[in-house]
């Protein structure tokens, strides 16, 4: 017997308990469980199982990724994942920058030096929600900062901290010899020292506007919204000859989901419940290196 589709747990505590009540809902479906193992990690467990499905139409996959959701199995996430993807010779991961590779949102530690910081955050939250327009709203966040001193740009890079796990999920992805990217409704002056570190294969995001060593509160050229994110996704992709099912996209809010919907895994990283509730999987903990584990790397 063959496995098509993997489930994949991870979290802070896999019970014996929350494994069996996965197991039940995956023979509701129809899955055998052909294997299973359990890599070897001291910050969290996952344990992964191999599985023949009857049936693994898009359709049928989506319906037991929602049944194996509303089981709430436990402090414990589980991904289901088409073999194909996971056994790829190569993958191109993307990911969002802000609240995903990184710890913060950079719009926030900009405007604290306005003075504004509250006020920003209030409007980033509302727009990861989806409740604003993200082009709109990204205007008027910037717009605070006219008049602030482009070194404040330089003092911004120095607060910005990785998400745990994120140095090792670049390396081991770039070491297994697949793409790695991300594109950003961030800033090109703060990502481009952390793409350099990173060695990046791809990265976009927006141009603050700077004139006379000043910022102006504009951005230069189009805004990189959720359409642009899924656009680049897929000229990334084709640039690198890498199949769309063999791609895994990570991120936190609305303005990712165009770009989650399609790659062949979306994951939703410590995201809004808007975010959550559409992805592909869900990622509860701080810990982004779980995400080799959801593609197989």
């Amino acid at each position: 017997m063959t496995s098509n589709v993997t489930a994949v747990s991870y979290g802070l505590n896999v019970t014996p308990t929350g494994l069996e009540e996965l197991r039940s809902v995956l023979a509701s479906h129809g899955a055998q469980v052909v294997s299973e193992s359990s890599p070897a990690d001291d910050r969290y467990q996952v344990r992964i199982l191999e599985l023949a499905l009857p049936d693994v139409t898009a359709a049928a996959l989506a319906a037991l990724r929602r049944s194996v959701a509303d089981a709430a199995t436990g402090d414990f996430d589980t991904a289901l994942v088409p073999a194909g993807l996971r056994a790829a010779a190569r993958k191109l991961l993307i990911m969002d920058v802000d609240s995903t590779l990184i710890q913060q949102e950079v719009i926030e530690l900009l405007a604290a030096y306005a003075g504004k910081r509250e006020e920003v955050a209030a409007v980033t939250e509302a727009a990861m929600r989806g409740e604003l327009d993200f082009a709109q709203s990204l205007h008027a966040r910037v717009a605070v900062l006219a008049g602030l001193p482009a070194d404040v740009v330089h003092s911004v890079r120095h607060e910005v901290k990785l998400s745990e796990g994120a140095g090792e999920l670049v390396a081991a992805f770039k070491a297994a010899g697949h793409i790695v990217a991300v594109v950003s409704g961030g800033f090109n002056q703060i990502l481009e020292p952390i793409a350099a570190d990173l060695g990046l294969d791809y990265w976009q995001a927006n141009e603050l506007e700077i004139v006379d060593g000043v910022l102006t509160g504009r951005v230069l050229g189009a805004v990189v919204d959720r359409a642009a994110k899924e656009k680049y996704l897929r000229e990334w992709a084709a640039a690198e000859d890498i199949a769309l099912e063999h791609t895994v996209a990570v991120g936190d809010g609305a303005n990712d989901l165009d770009m989650l919907g399609a790659a062949g895994i979306g994951v939703a990283f410590n995201a809004k419940p808007a975010v959550c509730a559409v992805a592909d999987a869900a990622l509860n903990m701080p810990y982004l290196d779980a995400v080799r584990h959801v593609a197989g790397v």
